[in-house]
């Protein structure tokens, strides 16, 4: 992986109090906030508080919802339960390949971290960390995520992890993230390689199989995140991140989610024929399914009525969405121990 410096915006390092003073009333840190961050700035971080800052630049949860998309799916290439030592590779391998990636992206939307609510508190935005030591650590993270996938799975698996770190770093958060709403849409592709990663760790190579759970997660992504847009959309328009809710209006975001959540849920019953799955899969996909398009039905009828704000409910379907993509991949390493 080749380093790339990244410019630090001038309101990056701008002094603070000026800040408070002449930001509008709406973007303005809380006082008392901003004197307990302006006290810690001036006390050494206990060893602890250091650990604590690296692993939060990785965001945890986000490597969750990553990994749920992996193991199951080497469960369907085995047909059966895979090889500890091949699953425990992978799924390291992976869990610092998006953990890497996860810390690019803190540190080329430190500015936009800044100004959200939402993320003002991470490591960044709080001097927690240096940027310069981020971005080592997130260069160290993808050096040893692609020795562990080629050395302990194999080198296609490990050049496919690395491709999703390179795209989520460079087309999604430098190109994409700041310049259309499209954003989510294209961007949301790096998210899709786990399910290759995990069929490749098995199996070597590339089939249907995998194509298709690649776009599962492929349509999935728009309705998950817009519903998250949702409900920071002033977060975002502060921020001046066009993220579709905040260049569109309610309704006709709402009809993106429902369209893509329909492409969503007809990609997984295709899964059922070209993986020749089950019935435990097939019922788990056709009723959590259903949940779904209902929840993004029922997100749309709240928006053409006029319903703005948290009277809108988009978490509801956030997560769901959730809920969702882990029952399905959940099923899909299940259906193989009974249907092998």
């Amino acid at each position: 992986m080749v380093a790339v410096p990244f410019s630090i915006p001038k309101d990056t390092v701008s002094n603070q109090t000026t800040r408070v003073v002449t930001a509008p009333a709406s973007q303005r840190p809380d006082p008392v906030e901003t004197k307990v961050e302006q006290e810690q700035g001036r006390t050494r971080l206990s060893t602890r508080d250091v650990v604590g800052a690296y692993v939060a630049l990785t965001k945890p949860r986000v490597i969750e919802l990553l990994l749920v998309t992996t193991l199951p799916v080497m469960f369907l290439a085995s047909r059966g339960v895979p090889k500890l030592g091949l699953a425990i590779a992978t799924m390291l391998g992976g869990l610092f390949a998006a953990a890497s990636a996860n810390v690019f992206n803190c540190v080329i939307d430190v500015d936009i971290d800044e100004k959200m609510r939402r993320t003002r508190r991470r490591p960044l935005p709080r001097h927690q960390v240096p940027r310069r030591s981020a971005l080592i650590y997130g260069i160290v993270l993808g050096v040893v995520a692609t020795i562990i996938l080629g050395f302990g799975t194999n080198w296609l698996s490990a050049g496919l992890a690395l491709i999703a770190n390179l795209f989520y770093v460079f087309v999604y958060s430098m190109l994409l993230k700041r310049r259309t709403w499209q954003n989510t849409i294209w961007g949301g592709i790096a998210g899709c390689f786990p399910p290759l990663i995990g069929w490749t760790a098995v199996t070597g190579g590339v089939r249907w199989e995998p194509v298709v759970l690649f776009l599962i997660v492929f349509w999935w992504t728009p309705p998950h995140t817009w519903a998250l847009s949702f409900r920071y959309r002033e977060d975002y328009k502060i921020a001046g991140v066009p993220m579709l809710p905040v260049v569109k209006e309610a309704p006709e975001v709402a009809v993106q989610i429902l369209v893509y959540t329909v492409m969503t849920v007809a990609t997984s019953l295709l899964l059922w024929p070209v993986a020749h799955m089950g019935w435990v899969y097939l019922v788990v996909a056709v009723v959590s399914g259903a949940v779904f398009i209902v929840e993004a039905v029922q997100l749309l009828r709240r928006a053409r009525v006029g319903l703005r704000g948290a009277l809108l409910k988009p978490m509801r379907l956030f997560h769901w969405s959730n809920t969702y993509l882990s029952l399905l991949f959940l099923a899909i390493a299940v259906d193989p121990l009974i249907h092998p």
